[in-house]
């Protein structure tokens, strides 16, 4: 399976030709190489119905054209900016997902950048990305038909005697109002108990609320992995899922990296808008979606 391969890649609607944004120049079904707060300022306000965004977390990355390693009250301040310019784009009642992790050694980054979004947002749920999870096999019963420990996921060892590797990161899901309406059942899992299926009137189609800890491991191909933080276009589609993929939903992603949230946006079928600094990331990004669409066009 590569990179862009996906089950729900075989429903996904193959987006159709670029169509201005409503109240700017900037098209839908675009990656705008560009800073995002200058490309944000042409948009019109309440243009976007979901905000998915991994900014830099300012903890060192090698980023090419961006320097991740800005003194903190500075980049606080920068990404206090972009907070206001997504709540002015973002819909009254429309979700912001915004990923951020940090490292083992500065691990206040995720709490800072929240404390910031605060002043614009409220933080209707935090989300917790499981990267990587070790589960006894005593833990999980019988039922789960373990015969050993099971260790899955993307590890990432840290080589120090005080700190624990990290194996998650947050979501934050900001919304204006903290009344944004979720499709919980788009991210649904079955019941383990099916008696729950007929107890409940809520598990009538055997599905439940998974609740607010994902696990999404790191894909293996490192076809794209040029940039150095991407994240897997699962975490942008459970977003977006999340908060309701109907036709006509514009998402957008400021920090759009290789293409993740476009990514995820085409499997789903509904339209994407984004912005990024640095043309060699935008070129892979353009090619990732590009591959995808063949390949959506090939199964009609």
């Amino acid at each position: 399976m590569d990179a862009e391969t996906h089950a729900s890649d075989a429903g996904a609607v193959v987006a159709p030709t670029p169509v201005p944004v409503p109240g700017a120049v900037t098209p839908l079904d675009t990656i705008v190489c560009g800073d995002c707060l200058e490309g944000m300022a042409r948009l019109g306000a309440s243009c976007a119905d979901i905000i998915v965004t991994s900014p830099p977390y300012n903890i060192g990355k090698d980023y090419g054209r961006y320097d991740d390693s800005r003194p903190r009250e500075e980049y606080l301040a920068w990404m206090a900016r972009v907070f206001v310019e997504c709540r002015r784009v973002l819909r009254d009642d429309g979700s912001f997902f915004l990923n951020v992790g940090g490292k083992p050694s500065d691990q206040w980054v995720p709490l800072d950048l929240a404390m910031r979004a605060r002043e614009q947002f409220h933080l209707q749920n935090t989300i917790v990305w499981v990267k990587s999870i070790a589960i006894p096999r005593a833990s999980v019963g019988r039922a789960a038909g373990l015969d050993h420990d099971l260790a899955v996921g993307h590890y990432k060892p840290v080589n120090s005697d005080r700190y624990l590797s990290s194996c998650h990161e947050l979501v934050f899901h900001l919304t204006k109002r903290g009344l944004s309406r979720l499709d919980k059942r788009a991210v649904g899992v079955p019941y383990q108990d099916k008696s729950n299926v007929r107890r409940w009137r809520s598990g009538a189609e055997d599905l439940r609320d998974r609740g607010n800890v994902w696990f999404i491991p790191y894909e293996t191909i490192q076809s794209y992995r040029g940039h150095p933080s991407v994240f897997p276009p699962e975490l942008p589609e459970m977003c977006i899922r999340l908060h309701g993929a109907r036709p006509g939903t514009v998402v957008l992603d400021p920090f759009m990296g290789t293409g993740s949230t476009a990514v995820a946006a085409v499997r789903l079928g509904v339209r994407y808008l984004g912005f990024e600094l640095d043309p060699l990331y935008v070129a892979m990004a353009e090619e990732r979606v590009a591959r995808l669409r063949a390949r959506l066009m090939l199964r009609r």
